[in-house]
């Protein structure tokens, strides 16, 4: 046998081994799943506590409520940009400080130390007019993180990086599972069943933050390197896998159990309507009409942004998917994409989200995590989502072929978690599935998790000049 039929015969090998190695990973995680549910279902929680009577009611203050948004708004952005630049010192990416300012405004901080001030800035009464900007701001920012999702990436390396990916999910989504058999006793209640919350539990422990990953990247200069292309095709295969989840998850949350399996069969439809269909169109009309993105260009984006919007929505999963499947389906280097996020981005980031920080910040108490045990749930919440992602992704890595550096670099890369781990506690807050004390944990695990990101990495040896020439001379 000659030397490149042996080194043949090897690769297909590999790839077998590879395969056969990703379907029995795939196998376990079903099996450990529903091994957990099984023993999940016989678990009793307290009955649910009635609302309060208290509770701000949605027309209260309306004659206000545009100057209290306003001040809302002023607030955040403003202690936003100003702990952003304190923590870059520390190689903080901005979204930390955006999150911050949420919390410091909100009842964990201010509202304890200084209750009339933070009345003023952030009352309950805002809440629902400041909930539907925060709404706004999240559709238009996951439009743009689906612009900015690059299709060829995760084809080019898919033989590398999907194993990966997947393995980042489906470890920290069993164990995130598993730990629901500890804290749905303790944090959840009887009319919540158990695998609606594993499910969402799983979920959340498995999300990545693709663009503040990418943000990461590029401050410290990684983004072109090996490490850290592997590490964003990683995280584009992860965010759309996680999503997908998370659809799944809402929908059986929000239906009845055999409703649920028309959720699902909507959300395939719309899926495979898009991709096979709208997205085929798009690329014939793009390249007889992609250039300059005049005012009804802007318009077309936009009705189609908000239709796509209201079909997910429609369909029982979530508006923001279908912002996100827009974006998707959009070329990432046609024209149109970059025109689009070019102007997007600034007012969506800069102005529209913080809403979506204060209105986090609003429904974070920390206070309710108010003895050790809670403390102690909360460093497990963390501990778990941390050993999930890291154990996960260094496993694949490694059988990948990637050193024990390198592997243990993307592990720390793919526990970012940031922005993207709000929208889903928020989902999963309204829908009910999680009480505001485990919310609360998650936001702790959210900040902790993507903060120690850059510390991590330094704690490693991997840096700039370390990977790549071309990064170290940026």
């Amino acid at each position: 046998m000659s030397f490149w039929q042996a080194r043949r015969t090897s690769a297909v090998y590999q790839r077998s081994t590879a395969g056969l190695a990703y379907a029995l990973m795939l196998i376990a995680g079903v099996m450990a799943f529903l091994v957990i549910a099984q023993f999940g279902d016989g678990l009793a929680a307290p009955e649910a506590v009635a609302p309060s009577a208290k509770a701000p009611k949605l027309g209260a203050g309306q004659s206000h409520a545009l100057v209290h948004v306003l001040v809302a708004l002023l607030a955040v952005v403003a202690l936003g940009r100003v702990l952003a630049r304190l923590l870059s010192r520390w190689h903080q990416p901005p979204v930390i400080g955006e999150i911050l300012a949420g919390i410091v405004l909100g009842p964990s901080l201010l509202g304890r130390i200084a209750p009339d001030a933070a009345r003023l800035i952030l009352p309950p009464e805002v809440a629902p007019y400041l909930a539907v900007v925060a709404q706004l701001g999240v559709i238009l920012y996951m439009f743009v993180v689906g612009l900015e999702l690059n299709g060829e990436l995760l084809r080019d390396r898919a033989h590398s990086t999907f194993a990966m990916s997947h393995a980042s999910i489906l470890a920290p989504f069993v164990l995130g599972a598993a730990l629901a058999l500890w804290l749905y006793p303790r944090l959840s209640t009887g009319d919540v069943p158990f695998t609606s919350f594993a499910l969402f539990l799983g979920v959340a422990m498995s999300i990545t933050a693709f663009p503040v990953l990418a943000r990461i990247l590029t401050d410290i200069g990684l983004s072109k390197t090996e490490l850290g292309v592997v590490a964003l095709s990683c995280a584009a295969g992860n965010d759309i896998t996680a999503w997908c989840l998370l659809a799944l998850v809402v929908g059986i949350a929000q239906s009845q159990v055999n409703d649920a399996f028309t959720v699902i069969a909507g959300a395939v439809v719309y899926l495979l309507f898009m991709f096979l269909l709208v997205r085929p169109l798009l690329h014939r009309w793009l390249q007889r009409h992609d250039g300059l993105l005049t005012s009804a260009k802007t318009a077309m984006v936009f009705v189609a942004l908000l239709a796509s919007a209201l079909v997910t929505e429609a369909i029982g999963i979530h508006a923001i998917f279908g912002a996100f499947l827009l974006g998707a389906v959009i070329p990432h280097d046609s024209e149109l994409a970059r025109q689009l996020t070019l102007k997007l981005e600034d007012v969506v980031t800069v102005l529209l989200l913080p809403a979506f920080f204060a209105f986090t910040g609003m429904r974070t108490e920390i206070g309710l995590m108010n003895d050790a045990a809670a403390w102690l749930m909360c460093c497990v919440v963390v501990a778990v989502a941390t050993f999930g992602k890291f154990g996960g992704t260094l496993g694949a890595a490694r059988l990948t072929g990637l050193t024990w550096r390198e592997g243990a670099g993307l592990g720390v890369l793919m526990n970012t978690r940031g922005l993207m781990e709000l929208v889903v506690l928020n989902i999963g807050l309204d829908l009910g599935v999680i009480s505001p004390m485990l919310f609360a944990m998650m936001v702790v695990m959210a900040v902790v998790t993507t903060m120690a990101t850059t510390p991590a990495l330094a704690l490693l040896g991997i840096h700039r000049p370390e990977l790549s020439n071309d990064a170290a001379a940026r």
